[in-house]
């Protein structure tokens, strides 16, 4: 187990390396074009992933980077979605975890809102169990 779990970040099109550990697809629709060899994925979790409405409002413009942030951890915290957010927390604590996307600028999309939600996520688990 990883002395302290963290989330790397990778898109899908460069090739996987062995520090990946788990490779966890954070995407809604599956990446254009890549195959499932190439994309090289252990699972693929549509559930943590923004609402249509969400992205395409952001996409569009009709959101800004604050708005969308703030709605989509709305969104994380959906019952729905929980047990997705939970899943991802337990790979974490059981071996490095890589989320996949295949957004063109990742720094700019949902995944450092999932990774800072994740994140703080663990330090409410780690700190309920001290």
């Amino acid at each position: 187990m990883p002395s302290d779990p963290d989330f790397r970040v990778r898109r899908v099109y460069d090739p996987p390396e062995p520090a990946d550990g788990r490779r966890v697809l954070v995407d809604r629709l599956w990446p254009r074009g890549v195959s499932k060899e190439r994309a090289a994925v252990d699972e693929w979790l549509k559930d943590v992933t923004p609402s249509g409405d969400l992205r395409t409002a952001y996409h569009s413009g009709r959101l800004d980077f604050a708005a969308f942030r703030a709605r989509y951890e709305e969104e994380l915290a959906e019952p729905d979605r929980v047990a997705a957010v939970g899943r991802l927390i337990d790979l974490a604590r059981a071996s490095t975890v890589t989320l996949v996307t295949a957004v063109k600028d990742p720094e700019h999309s949902h995944v450092p809102v999932l990774v800072d939600h994740l994140r703080r996520r663990l330090r409410l688990r780690r700190h309920r169990h001290e």
